[in-house]
């Protein structure tokens, strides 16, 4: 359980730089999200799932 907490609190930080750092960015970042159409936010959202699977395989073997 102390490896989950350290692991879900590293990805806190990872998500929330890019907030941080350039939130007039961001903004308009997420304006654009909104006219990709659906199809391609989940082949984007499983194809991240599928390399973060990959890379925990092979950090952790």
């Amino acid at each position: 359980m102390k490896y989950f907490l350290c692991v879900v609190g590293m990805v806190f930080i990872i998500e929330g730089l890019p907030y941080f750092l350039f939130p007039e960015k961001l903004k308009i970042y997420l304006l654009k999200i909104t006219t990709i159409d659906d199809s391609s936010l989940r082949f984007l959202g499983i194809s991240a799932m599928i390399l973060g699977l990959i890379l925990l395989y092979f950090g952790r073997n």
